[in-house]
């Protein structure tokens, strides 16, 4: 449960000790915080009228899956949602902002993702 939740904060349409799981997701809705991944699991399960401990095994299985992709280089493209992909970031030279000394900073990989359409579009309304 969020710290919001034990003090059982009020906020506009929650009342008194109406504080559940729904409650935890119009709360963090309201306030812009974000989902964690006990939230998303029990989304999902509601969603899909599954079980919560189903729903856990599928999402794992998922991230699994897409963590597998991603350390071979693979690209993952879910239509409508976006594409993760692994690119390269040449090594450059910085700057520590303490010092102001001049430091090398070492190529690596990152991972990248970019929303399709579908997504952006239900993300700006």
């Amino acid at each position: 449960m969020r710290f919001c939740a034990l003090l059982k904060i009020s906020f506009p349409g929650i009342h008194g000790t109406d504080f559940n799981e729904s409650t935890i997701f119009k709360f963090n809705k309201f306030y812009g915080a974000n989902m964690n991944k006990a939230e998303l699991i029990t989304k999902i399960a509601e969603k899909a009228d599954v079980s919560k401990a189903l729903a856990e095994k599928l999402l794992n299985a998922t991230l699994s899956s897409i963590h597998a992709g991603l350390t071979k280089d693979d690209n993952l493209t879910l239509v409508g949602f976006g594409t993760f992909s692994v690119v390269k970031r040449a090594a450059r030279k910085g700057r520590n902002p303490q010092t102001g000394k001049t430091i090398k900073i070492p190529a690596k990989k990152v991972v990248k993702f970019k929303p399709g359409k579908t997504l952006k579009d239900a993300v700006n309304g």
